[in-house]
């Protein structure tokens, strides 16, 4: 049995790893829910008898009334691992994709929410609102205030399980290392200055792997000391890594104490980079780099993902287009991705290598132009692309040739072009390539 939820009259329904849910009462097996493919994470009753909800492995949200099925929502990347009610109309889930996604019962997706790095296992609603709290493998509690993240509480555990808030708005949660805890804003049932001691004590000893926080790409020898932390934050959570006698400690401001609070140390930081530390996750994907841009000094920051594979000048343009900032700075950000990945590729430029999908060489930042001395071709002309810095009086073919394309006009009776990559049915090898990132890719999906 993965969940349960209890309803009216002594209704219980679970969810298992045998990809049913059953409704219980008076413990009896009243009814079979049937239609999942994988493990059932979550399971809820709504208010309007007779409708449950079940979320599983299979990344989908189902609605079941009378026992059938009315409806199946779609829209998370990854396992669904928790479910809360909101009313009668709509309710909230959590997933492996690190978002949450509040749901009108008709079907309609609502908005998604993003803050956690790292898997979200639990979400629970605070009473008579619409404001929530999240647990996750990013070691965090948050909570959700009119849908922003507005508190965010570091535990001293690698996954924090489960979460409930109580009827007098406290917060318990589950984590891994045994221990349950519970948070209050209540003054009078606040914990003693003691108690409070040992935890940020237990917190501070912890140890971060970049990996799976959101610490992003870590260079020792880059960070400041500890007079970093003489600033005040500008957010609630915010993160500042500091370099303190050889060792990278992490530190998290709190807006209601007014001060930094030690989160941990990083661990296995010295001079990583993120082709050795493994990607990062940015609203439920992974990416090999994730920067912070700043636009002006008094303005909001924004996340720019990138994945070695992409285009700078396409993801500059997407970047742009998303946070509605201006055109005229396409330049200035495909810049900034090209000098802080060093034009990284997957493959070497040399001749002997080629783009699997075009069957030739494909564009690397900050290569020269020049270095090839076998013409590539297009795979949208069939011939050799303009090369910028090319003689301009190359001999020209012999014949009728499209003076664009340097060849003939597109036919449409044109032979069908064999691909001799895909399918693959023998062993590949690579004379260059990462085994540290392939072996932890290998991990990953293991």
């Amino acid at each position: 049995v993965c969940s349960l939820s209890s309803g009216k009259f002594g209704t219980l329904l679970s969810g298992s790893w045998d990809t049913t849910a059953k409704v219980w009462l008076n413990d009896r097996c009243m009814m079979t829910l049937q239609g999942h493919t994988a493990a059932i994470w979550a399971v809820k009753i709504l208010p309007e008898q007779g409708l449950m909800l079940t979320g599983s492995a299979d990344k989908t949200i189902k609605l079941w009334k009378a026992g059938r099925c009315e409806r199946t929502y779609t829209g998370h990347e990854d396992c669904v691992r928790g479910l809360a009610i909101l009313s009668e109309m709509e309710f909230l889930s959590c997933a492996n994709d690190a978002s949450v996604r509040r749901w009108q019962i008709s079907g309609e997706c609502l908005q998604v929410y993003y803050g956690h790095t790292n898997y979200i296992y639990s979400i629970s609603v605070f009473p008579h609102c619409k404001d929530f709290v999240t647990t996750g493998e990013d070691r965090s509690l948050r909570i959700w205030k009119q849908g922003e993240c507005a508190q965010t509480i570091r535990l001293p555990a690698q996954s924090v399980w489960c979460c409930c808030v109580l009827d007098n708005g406290d917060i318990v949660v589950g984590a891994s290392d045994g221990i349950i805890r519970v948070f209050t804003a209540s003054l009078e049932r606040t914990a003693s200055a003691e108690e409070i001691q040992v935890f940020e004590n237990e917190l501070s000893q912890a140890s971060i792997d970049p990996k799976t926080g959101d610490l992003g790409d870590i260079n020792a020898n880059d960070l400041p000391g500890r007079e970093h932390l003489k600033d005040p934050g500008t957010r609630d959570g915010q993160t500042r890594l500091i370099k303190d006698n050889g060792k990278v400690e992490a530190y998290q401001w709190s807006v209601s104490e007014g001060r930094w609070i030690k989160i941990g140390d990083v661990v296995g930081s010295s001079g990583a980079t993120q082709q050795t530390s493994g990607k990062v996750l940015f609203e439920g994907k992974e990416y090999d780099y994730v920067f912070t841009i700043d636009v002006n000094e008094s303005g909001p920051s924004y996340k720019l993902p990138y994945n070695i594979t992409d285009d700078p000048w396409l993801t500059a343009y997407n970047f742009l287009q998303k946070n509605d900032l201006n055109p005229m700075f396409l330049d200035q950000v495909a810049k900034f991705i090209i000098d802080n990945t060093k034009g990284q590729t997957l493959l070497s430029t040399s001749a002997q290598y080629s783009d699997p999908f075009t069957g030739a060489g494909r564009y690397v930042p900050g290569s020269s132009s020049g270095s090839s001395t076998i013409p590539a071709a297009d795979p949208f002309t069939g011939a050799g692309r303009y090369v910028p810095g090319s003689a301009s009086n190359a001999v020209a073919p012999v014949g009728g040739v499209d003076p664009y394309t340097g060849m003939g006009a597109y036919q449409s009776a044109a032979a069908k072009v064999e691909n001799i990559y895909f399918p693959k049915k023998d062993a590949v090898t690579f004379d260059q390539a990462n085994p540290t990132q392939i072996l932890g890719q290998f991990l990953t999906f293991n």
